[in-house]
């Protein structure tokens, strides 16, 4: 399937800015802790900015995790998905090799199962709570959707997301991964730290992004149009696949970023997204 879009269009390091944006005030806080049991790495690693309309109610959130190969990269506000009504959190998490793969996936838990107990007090709805992430970012929130038991450790079920949004996601085992046991990036491996290992009927939609399939990194379009071939085959009736033409890799989170803005306004408001 191929579906090509075109959009012309309280805390002791907490920083507070303000932009106004006709009748929304947004306040970033920065730096919050989302583990409490952090210490050493974790600690430095483990924090996120928390970015939101300030005087308005019961908006969604999107939870936002940055790629870099699970070995590089800082959490991060994307500017396309600013000004758009509602918050977004940009999520640190911990890296290889310092960290195993394990635990940026418990990270990634932890980082959701803070926002549902904290939106609520900033006048967001916990019942709007979308995931969504770049890359390994996208891998996290892939693996935590797929395998209950990562947000189950914290409380949550994982049902409760309203939507998922991998970007050019690694659904077989992270490249990075393999690489530690010495596979080599072009040789794929299935195991229980793939999202394609966990594979299940979910309760949200789910849009599976990617970029042109002649410039993606290591064949990614094709994993992901079998990622989302099994997704379907398992009722998932609302996982759609988007394939952006003419943008690699690295450039495709721009043009993704306007379907997904798109697909939450509709999902909020009791659209589901076309078949």
């Amino acid at each position: 399937m191929k579906k090509i879009l075109l959009f012309l269009a309280m805390l002791p390091a907490m920083l507070v800015m303000q932009a106004q944006n006709g009748r929304f005030t947004y306040t970033t806080e920065k730096d919050i802790p989302y583990r409490t049991d952090a210490e050493g790495y974790a600690a430095e690693r483990c924090k996120l900015d928390y970015y939101y309309p300030q005087n308005a109610k019961d908006y969604p959130t999107v939870i936002w995790f940055h790629g870099g190969g699970i070995e590089s990269g800082n959490k991060e506000i994307p500017r396309e998905l600013q000004n758009s009504g509602m918050a977004v959190i940009g999520v640190g998490y911990r890296l290889l090799p310092k960290a195993t793969v394990q635990e940026a996936i418990d990270d990634a838990a932890a980082a959701v199962a803070w926002a549902f107990k904290e939106v609520e007090k900033r006048g967001g709805n916990p019942k709007k709570i979308f995931v969504a992430g770049h890359s390994a970012g996208g891998y996290l929130i892939d693996m935590i959707v797929l395998d209950k038991h990562w947000l189950e450790k914290y409380g949550v079920d994982a049902d409760e997301i309203a939507g998922a949004f991998p970007y050019s996601a690694q659904v077989i085992t992270h490249y990075n991964v393999r690489k530690q046991t010495g596979v080599g990036a072009l040789t794929p491996r299935v195991d229980d730290t793939a999202p394609l290992y966990h594979i299940r009927k979910i309760a949200m939609p789910m849009l599976v992004l990617s970029g042109d399939r002649e410039l993606e990194l290591y064949g990614r379009y094709e994993e992901q149009a079998y990622f989302w071939r099994m997704m379907k085959l398992n009722g998932n009736e609302d996982c759609l696949l988007y394939e952006f033409d003419g943008y690699d890799h690295g450039g495709m989170p721009s043009p993704a970023h306007a379907v997904v803005k798109r697909f939450i306004r509709g999902i909020c408001n009791g659209n589901m997204p076309e078949r």
